[in-house]
């Protein structure tokens, strides 16, 4: 092993085998785990979107026990729709797979754009408003290095993701924990002690709602009511989380999934509800430079007996840094569920399939590493700004809930002659999706000119841009359909009875092989041509790449074990048809040039005068966009080859 590889092997650990069925279950979430990973996202919003919606109310903030029993409720509402995401699509992809095959692969692609934007910005805003909240107890001198530790905070956000989601999450339960025990213990106490004022706030908002409507009539209130309301609507980010990693959940995975779900919204209803109430009981007023749960936490811990000013500040510094811990977790949420979504958008070819791609630690490193460097970016690119970043996000995950809740009301709709309880399942649904697109309306028209604007070009930037990548795969993929039909035969080739025999100390010409027949026959054809009866031995090697897909998907390990023997059990055979001795070879793992290299190396020592060939696609246009998009397999394992000494030649394979 050499240095570099210790190296790696020190940060991120181990390598792990994707075939035992002990490793899946080894990193498999249970539903607390889940909570903690995949729900901090959401319930970190309460540190903002409470205050939005409070806020919004101007003087009339009376009306806000209405607004504290719609946030809690409609939590509910789109928990319980995501349940259904949870058991239509056991194997993850949440909003990207409803909008996909309940709407269409368009609206697919604009709610697999709106994600990929939405986790970019969950860790930016997640990060940035972590980091203010940090500086803010800091002297003005060091606001200068507070770039330099967000982008830190990402460092080691990636690189404990590289190593396992799991690990990822158990490192930082310890601040979930301490904010959720801490802000529920001020909920409870708060209310408690001011428990006397419970019963005045409906009366109060009743009151309020009655003057208002007189002097300024229903639709004042109503409209009052409805752009407070939406406005706070970045309360209920996160939420869809779950839904699209249900891949990652212990098994039984809907099961686990809903209750994962029944934790988040209990959890998030609870704590947004609760600190709404508290800023009535409390009278909480802004203060510049406090946030409102700042104000109100202050107070709170204030009447907690006799407690000295330095007690004081250091008891609402800790609840606040746990706060801003729990921001730092909810960064975590975009590295778990973006490169989700980026996998299941390559394996419909929207975006490069190197996103598919799997590590030795079974994680998504590629997809990792492009969410940390563009969150980077933007963080770079705003500033940092809280206020346009929420913007951005929220709007993003609004488009996400409604197209998944659109396809939802479809889906039961079409469904409803066959399906048991429709008519419930299309209600819920129907009121899913009036909340989220009333929600996502009043935001882009309120916020279009502060950063709505923004987030429309940026989304509209990445559908364009999936748009490019899946017209050259789709054009790819029709000129490989046209050259397997000239070189495949139409069915599979019979065994023959007494093949000929191998000489492994004969001429031997060893085939890198893949799914495509046509390419790998190319190859096969162009080696008689090019060195006619020089070889005796024909070996075909090939490898099973485990990537995302496969082996989140049940059952696909062994539908690939199949697909694989089977195309090397056709090589073989049409060797043995011609007269020509051939074997094969195969392997399974998440690095095909690895395996490879393996597979060479023993092929090697039984036929020592093997040379290695492979085909290789050469595009007329060639172009860093098309090299971007394929994988440069055979050129990596050729020249590493060349370097242990092994003859290896490419065969050029021109496409349009």
């Amino acid at each position: 092993m050499s240095g570099l590889d210790r190296l790696r092997e020190a940060v991120i650990g181990k390598p792990r085998d994707p075939m035992n069925p002990e490793t899946r279950r080894h990193i498999a979430l249970i539903a607390f785990f889940a909570w903690v990973g995949l729900g901090a996202d959401g319930l970190s919003s309460s540190a903002y979107g409470p205050e939005e919606t409070f806020l919004a109310l101007g003087g009339h903030t009376a009306l806000g026990v209405y607004l504290a029993i719609a946030a809690a409720i409609t939590v509910f509402i789109i928990s319980l729709a995501y349940n259904q995401v949870i058991e239509l699509f056991p194997n993850g992809g949440g909003g990207y797979k409803v909008a996909t095959q309940l709407i269409g692969p368009h609206a697919g692609l604009v709610s697999g754009a709106a994600l990929i934007v939405d986790y970019v910005l969950t860790i930016s805003i997640s990060i940035a408003s972590g980091a203010d909240a940090v500086f803010s107890l800091l002297p003005v001198t060091a606001q200068p290095f507070k770039l330099p530790t967000e982008i830190g905070m990402i460092l080691v956000l990636m690189t404990l993701n590289l190593r396992g989601m799991k690990e990822s999450i158990v490192v930082l339960l310890p601040i979930f924990l301490g904010f959720f025990l801490s802000h529920v213990f001020l909920i409870i106490y708060g209310i408690a002690v001011r428990a006397d004022g419970l019963s005045q706030l409906l009366p109060n908002a009743l009151h309020t709602t009655s003057e208002l409507s007189g002097h300024m009539g229903w639709i004042f209130v109503a409209s009052l009511m409805l752009r407070a309301y939406s406005l706070g609507g970045g309360t209920y980010t996160g939420i869809e989380a779950v839904s699209n990693n249900v891949n990652v959940l212990a098994e039984p995975r809907i099961r686990t999934g809903k209750l994962t779900m029944l934790y988040m919204a209990a959890s998030l209803a609870f704590t947004a509800g609760g600190i709404i109430l508290l800023y009535l009981l409390w009278d909480a007023q802004p203060i510049p430079g406090k946030t409102l749960n700042a104000v109100v936490f202050d107070a709170i811990i204030g009447s907690i007996g006799p407690v000295s000013p330095a007690a004081r500040d250091v008891a609402l510094a800790t609840v606040l840094a746990f706060e801003a811990g729990l921001l730092l977790v909810a960064a975590n949420t975009g590295f778990l569920g973006g490169p989700a979504v980026l996998a299941n958008m390559a394996a419909d070819s929207w975006v490069p399939r190197h996103f598919r791609e799997l590590s030795s630690r079974l994680v998504t490193q590629n997809g990792i590493a492009l969410f940390g460097i563009s969150a980077l970016l933007i963080l770079i690119w705003s500033e940092g700004k809280v206020a346009l970043l929420v913007v951005l996000y929220s709007i993003n995950v609004f488009l996400t809930f409604s197209m998944s809740l659109l396809g939802l009301t479809v889906h039961w709709w079409r469904n409803r002659f066959s399906v048991r309880n429709w008519k419930r399942r299309l209600a819920l649904s129907v009121v899913g999706l009036t909340v989220t697109s009333g929600i996502l309306a009043i935001s882009l028209v309120e916020k279009f000119a502060e950063g709505g604007w923004e987030t429309v070009l940026i989304t509209s930037v990445v559908i364009g841009l999936c748009l490019a990548i899946r017209w050259h795969y789709d054009e790819t993929r029709e000129q490989l359909r046209r050259i397997d039909a000239l070189f495949s035969s139409k069915g599979p080739l019979e065994e023959i009875a007494n093949p000929p025999p191998l000489d492994p100390q004969k001429p031997t010409a060893v085939f890198f092989v893949g799914k495509n027949r046509g390419v790998g026959m190319h190859a096969l054809l162009w080696v008689q041509r090019l060195f006619p009866g020089h070889f005796r031995n024909f070996v075909f090697i090939s490898v099973g790449e485990i990537d995302a897909q496969r082996y989140d998907a049940a059952g696909a390990l062994r539908t690939l074990q199949y697909e694989i023997e089977n195309s090397l059990r056709y090589y073989v055979n049409f060797c043995h048809s011609h007269g020509l001795a051939a074997t094969s070879r195969l392997a399974f793992g998440t690095d095909p040039v690895a395996e490879l290299l393996k597979l060479t190396e023993q092929v090697m020592q039984e036929f020592p005068n093997s040379v290695c060939f492979a085909s290789k696609l050469i595009f007329v246009h060639d172009n860093f966009f098309t090299r971007w998009l394929h994988n440069q397999t055979a050129l990596a394992l050729q020249q590493r080859l060349h370097l242990q000494g092994i003859q290896m030649v490419i065969l050029p394979m021109k496409v349009t």
